[in-house]
Formats: C-alpha cells, structure tokens, sequence
C-alpha cells in the first residue's frame, strides 16, 4: 500500500512539474542589438530560452534605417509547437535623436503586444491587463511636418593619443542633409578630416600628416516596387590618395528582384552605374599624369536574407574605365550567421579585392618613413579581411537570470 501511495505521489508531482513548466511561456529573442538584460529584468511570465527550438514564441527582429535617420523595427511573432498557428508582425518606428533608454522602451512595449495572443492561448488572461486611452480631439488632427521630412546632421569629433614617444591626433567635421519619403531619396553630405601623428626616435621628431575633405550626394527616384533611377556625384581632395582635386558623375538605375516592400526580410539587387570622373594629382603619376578624365562603370549583385535560421549578406562588384578595361576592380564580400542545429552555430565574413585600377599612384619610389607612417596609397594588387568561427553550447535550456554584479 504504501509503495501505490509513493507511486501516486511521485506521478503527481511529475504532473504539477509539467503543468507548471507548461503554464510559463518561452521565448526565444532574436535581436542582436537590443538591451538583452533591460528585457529578461522587465519582461515576466517568461521563461527565455538559449535555443529557438525550445521556444513557444521565437521573436525575431529586423531593422532598416528610416527617413527621419531613426530606425524601423519589425518584429515578427513565430509561434512554435502547440503555438504553431500563433504568427504575428509588428513594426515600430524611432527617431534620430531617440535615447538608447526610449529605444529600449519601445522595443519592451511592442514585445509585449505581440505576446498577448500567446499569453491568451496559454491562460494567463488573468496576469493581463489593458488600457486605452480616451481619444483627446487634438489626435483626430494631422500633425503638419515643418520640415518636410528634411533632417540635418552636424558633426565635430576629435582623436586624441599620446605616450612619451608618440603623439596622435585627429579631428574630423562634417554635415549632411537628407530627405526620404516614399518617391524620391536624397542624401548631401561634407566633411572635412585632419590627422597628424609625430614620433619622436633618438631626438629626432618625424611628423605625418593626412588631409581629406569630401562633397558627396545622390538623388534616388522610385519607378515602381522593382525599378529605381538615380544620380551619384562625389568631389574633395586627399594627401593619402594623392589628388590635388577629384570628382565625378554617374546616372545608375538598379532593379530589385525582389520587391521592395519585402527588403526588410530579402533583398537582391542589381544595380548599374556609368559616368565620368576628372582628377587632378598633388604629384605625376605612375602614368606621368598630372591630371586626365575618364570614363567609368561599375556594376553591383547585392543580396541579403534575415530569416529565423540566421542571415546572409553578400556582394560582388567590378568596375572599370571604359578606355582601358584592363584597369579595373573587383570586390567580394560575404557575412552570415547560421544555426546549424540546437546550439551549433557558424559564422563567417569576409572581403575580398582585386584592385588593378590604381591610376592615382604617385611616381617614384617611397621612403621607408613614408610606407611606415602610411602617409600615401601603396601600389597593391589585392586586399582582404577574413574571419570564421564555429560555437556550440549546451547545458540548461533557460537563460532568464540576470545577473550584473562585476560587469564593469
């Protein structure tokens, strides 16, 4: 008898585990640049998860940037499980000049919206409480945009770094304009940079200087949920690159095979751009010139996927002068995050260049201070960066403990 009683007491026990490890939502939060922590301390009756898989609820986040220079959220509500039918969206806005402590806010807010429907499905209607506000007659009003969508950027920053043997400092200004709306995309921006390094060996002070400023603008117009037209023209001057003086023009047209409603979750594009571009050199170049114009093209296959497996992004790009096609360019970039299976993750990213297209190169042969100090462009055939990297955690399913002591 008591063996049937200690059987009974065991099920039991097992049961009210399973119920109350059922009546705790899971969820998965997919959001690379959200406050995590600000989130698990504010965020209750749910139980985050390291794993999609174990989720009820994966929210997964996208963002792009929007007219205003703030950004647009969308959170997408994948329900999973005996939640499977449970899918919803939701998109936010933030402005330019939103604080990190708003953003945050924001992000818990909508979060919070779209788990109801799951909360409901879970039964904890009793733990949810809603509240609208009584419309004021000022809301029913449109509210009048006095700059148009027209937003403005200063910027001023310096660098500053010194030791007994080398000093460093760097300042940089600039200014930019830009309005967005759904027709027409235009962007305006200056900037003026100043750098100067002094190294100090046996007495001797050996100095270097690096002077760049730059003009540089666009107007993008829609054609339809595909086509857009656009043109680029870019001007200034650079000690590095050795131009004295530079600029160019170029129409470009691009087309999305996808549309471009759909860019927030999957983009592929293709874009074309031609003109000309006149620079006149600080020194004659390896091409004994002291200034030319040419013509030139280049064309971009760009693509991205953010999807709950993980994201992709990559590009491939050549350009050339169409005097001399043999002076020319490609770039090759690739960036992804993937889950392979429950916590084994890949990532990798990388960029590659064949550069052929050196024209600006100054005659001569450099000193060895020169090249060290980097205080002009050197001839190369190839650059790149690369890197890859594989995780795998396991262990406990849940990560909803936060706890911050010693993080600074």
């Amino acid at each position: 008898m008591k063996k049937i009683i200690l059987v009974l007491a065991l099920i039991s026990c097992s049961q009210l585990f399973s119920q109350s490890n059922k009546s705790t939502l899971k969820i998965f939060l997919n959001c690379d640049y959200c406050d995590i922590t600000y989130i698990k301390q504010n965020l209750d009756y749910v139980e985050f998860v390291r794993d999609q898989k174990d989720a009820d609820a994966h929210l997964l986040f996208r963002t792009q940037e929007n007219g205003s220079g703030g950004t647009i959220y969308e959170i997408e509500f994948i329900g999973q499980n005996e939640y499977v039918k449970v899918q919803d969206k939701l998109i936010f806005s933030t402005n330019s000049d939103s604080t990190d402590s708003e953003i945050r806010e924001r992000i818990l807010k909508f979060s919070k919206l779209g788990l109801v429907r799951f909360w409901l499905k879970n039964g904890d209607d009793d733990k949810i409480s809603i509240e609208v506000k009584k419309r004021e007659a000022t809301d029913i009003k449109e509210e009048k945009d006095v700059w148009n969508k027209w937003v403005f950027d200063l910027g001023v920053r310096g660098f500053f770094y010194g030791q007994e043997t080398n000093k460093n400092r760097n300042l940089n200004f600039s200014i930019s304009a830009k309005q967005v709306t759904n027709e027409n995309k235009f962007y305006l921006r200056g900037s003026i940079n100043d750098s100067k390094s002094v190294y100090t060996f046996e007495g001797i002070d050996i100095i270097s200087y690096q002077k760049s400023s730059r003009l540089y603008l666009y107007d993008v117009i829609s054609i339809n949920n595909n086509w857009s037209v656009g043109a680029f023209a870019d001007a200034g001057k650079s000690t590095y690159r050795n131009k004295a003086f530079y600029t160019s023009f170029k129409p470009a047209i691009e087309y999305n095979f996808f549309s471009y409603e759909e860019s927030s979750k999957k983009q592929l594009t293709l874009a074309y751009k031609i003109g000309g571009v006149y620079n006149n050199y600080q020194e004659k170049t390896i091409f004994n010139k002291e200034d030319e114009f040419l013509w030139e093209h280049n064309v971009t296959l760009g693509g991205s996927i953010k999807q709950a497996w993980g994201n992709i992004t990559s590009e491939v790009s050549y350009e050339s002068f169409l005097n001399d096609p043999s002076l020319n360019a490609f770039s090759f970039y690739l960036g992804t995050s993937f889950r392979i299976v429950k916590g084994l993750s890949f990532n990798i990213s990388g960029n590659y260049d064949i550069t052929n297209n050196q024209i600006n190169l100054a005659a001569g042969d450099l000193s060895l201070e020169e090249l060290l100090l980097s205080q002009q462009q050197v001839k190369s055939g190839y650059n790149y960066f690369f890197n890859a990297g594989i995780s795998y955690s396991f262990g406990s399913m849940f990560n909803t403990i936060v706890n911050p002591r010693f993080n600074f």
